[in-house]
């Protein structure tokens, strides 16, 4: 056994339980431990004292000894005096550091560790101090006993007040805390309220506009119609001689009343792409003798400047299945634009044909002012204008690009726009070749809560695939497949009433439905996607090219 000792004292009999608890306080105080720690000291050898009592030995040797920075007692008897630990032990253990028990060597032995900082007696001054004890008689140690209870329960008591203080202020933050919450669930419930109006009161400015521009449009037809008439009634044969300033003043008015009647031509188609009612009229379109006349038309204007104007078609899309009138306005509109804002260089249309995803490339490069970063998205607004000095030479409505967009969309083709200022500007649009004999797919879902991506998912899919279902929940999107299995399904992952993942888990369950193909098209993000997901796509900017090789790719891997 390691360590100095302190003091050595023999139990006999119950008097010798009532010193050893006594001198267990004493050394445990002598040594520098806190008044709790010398009780626990002390109450820790009236347990072992008491399973002396009980299992009846009658010599007992207990040692304090000084360890270093632990304070050890060891009780020894003899080895053969049957001793069993039995609950003493056990307590004496939950009061201690560490507490061991051999009953066969005749030995017990308990540490507790002195406090750091606290002043102490040297072993031999903790010797001297117990030397100077008097003995202690059973009533004086219960004494001692019942004053330490008296203590710990009024310690006890201040604890439960303070705890019963501590619980007030708990409960007051709590309350003060859920009217501060309730307060607040009120103004964000009143502020929903209020942007749902807002939303309301918008909704109704902007169907409202629609109406105005379709009206307005309409009715402005009939008198611009009816000028032009009379104009060319004037100036063509047949009409009395007009002197030269009036043939050139009347064909001024001819001349903007045609452009009047293009920009309100264009006001209605805009409304209805808005409304949804812009309804394509596809046929033959033959590529080169389109552009050819563009080129005739724009080319007086491009030649003013010093601007060259260059049109190319490869061979391969002689052809395009598509609506005619739709598509002029588009690149007219385009290469117009490309003039308009190019002083010297060139404005150059190249018509190609995308073999991969099956779609004819419209695209248009000049080498003009360029548009800075910050206005790129905007210019896509109706009516905006990148301010600056040529901008103000050469005034237009705004409407170009955003009537470009719209034109192309409704065909089911997408358009690009990049730019950069001094470096001119590039637009790219694709559309559908319409004339592949055969589509790729047969029929395709398309599970989204919102209308207006299953509509983009639809005019991009036009042509590619035979029958196009659409489903807004995945309630709705396992009905359908359940009717009619699709060779693919398009699934967003946030959807009502079935979300995404649960609906790909009930087509797992169902035999018909479990090898379908799934591309999930969703804005969220997540590491973790069923089996039959064999791609993800980005919701936000989802290209037509990128999607069709998408789930060209999808279906290839299912046929292998």
């Amino acid at each position: 056994m390691t360590g100095e000792e302190l003091l050595r004292i023999r139990v006999l009999d119950d008097q010798d339980v009532f010193a050893m608890r006594r001198l267990g306080r004493e050394v445990a105080e002598t040594a520098g431990m806190t008044a709790q720690d010398q009780i626990r000291v002390a109450t820790a050898l009236s347990e072992l004292g008491r399973e002396i009592a009980v299992e009846g030995l009658d010599d007992v040797a207990v040692v304090f000894l000084l360890d270093q920075d632990e304070l050890v007692v060891s009780l020894t008897f003899a080895a053969d005096a049957g001793f069993r630990p039995a609950t003493g032990v056990t307590l004496a253990g939950r009061l201690m550091d560490a507490i061991e028990a051999d009953p066969a060597g005749g030995r017990v032995s308990m540490r507790k560790r002195l406090p750091p900082g606290r002043a102490r007696l040297s072993p031999a001054g903790i010797r001297a101090r117990l030397g100077g004890l008097t003995p202690a008689t059973a009533l004086d140690e219960l004494r001692q006993q019942n004053r330490e209870l008296a203590e710990t329960l009024e310690e006890v008591r201040q604890l439960n007040t303070e705890l019963e203080e501590t619980n007030q202020g708990v409960l007051a933050l709590y309350n003060q805390l859920s009217a501060e919450l309730e307060e607040t669930n009120r103004g964000v419930v009143a502020l929903y309220a209020e942007l749902d109006e807002k939303s309301r009161q918008l909704r109704e400015a902007s169907d409202a506009r629609k109406r105005f521009w379709a009206t307005v449009s309409h009715q402005l037809r009939t008198p611009l119609n009816s000028i032009i008439g009379l104009v060319r009634l004037l100036v063509g044969p047949g009409g009395d001689p007009l002197g030269t300033e009036q043939l050139h003043q009347v064909r001024l008015i001819g001349s903007s009343a045609e452009t009047l009647l293009a920009l309100v031509s264009e006001l209605l188609d805009m409304a209805k792409a808005e409304s949804g009612r812009l309804d394509p009229q596809p046929a033959t379109v033959d590529l080169v003798e389109l552009v050819e006349r563009l080129r005739m038309t724009l080319h007086p204007t491009s030649g003013a400047g010093g601007v060259a104007l260059s049109v190319q078609v490869s061979e391969a899309p002689s052809e395009i299945l598509a609506d005619e009138v739709m598509l002029t306005r588009i690149l007219r509109n385009l290469l117009a634009n490309g003039l308009k804002f190019t002083e010297e260089g060139e404005v150059r249309l190249d018509v190609t044909y995308d073999e991969a995803t099956r779609e004819v490339v419209f695209t248009v490069t000049d080498t003009g002012i360029g548009i800075p970063a910050e206005h790129l998205d905007r210019v896509f607004e109706e009516f905006y204008q990148v301010p600056g000095p040529v901008q103000v030479r050469a005034r237009g409505t705004g409407l170009g690009l955003p009537y470009a967009r719209r034109l192309t969309e409704a065909m089911g083709g997408t358009l690009r726009l990049s730019s950069a200022p001094g470096r001119g500007t590039t637009v790219v649009v694709r559309l559908p070749h319409g004339h592949d004999a055969v589509p790729v797919a047969d029929r395709v879902l398309v599970a989204d809560d919102d209308a207006e991506f299953r509509e983009d998912v639809r005019r991009m899919l036009t042509g590619f695939a035979v029958h196009i279902d659409e489903a807004s929940d995945g309630l709705t999107a396992l009905e359908a497949m359940a009717a009619a299995p699709p060779d693919l399904a398009l699934v967003d992952l946030l959807m009502p009433r079935m979300d995404g993942a649960a609906l790909m888990l009930r087509m797992a369950e169902d035999e018909r439905l479990r090898d379908v193909p799934v591309v999930m098209v969703t804005a969220a993000t997540s590491q973790h996607y069923p089996p039959n997901v064999r791609a993800v796509l980005p919701k936000h900017g989802l290209r037509r090219d990128v999607l069709l090789e998408t789930v060209r790719h999808a279906l290839e891997h299912e046929d292998e």
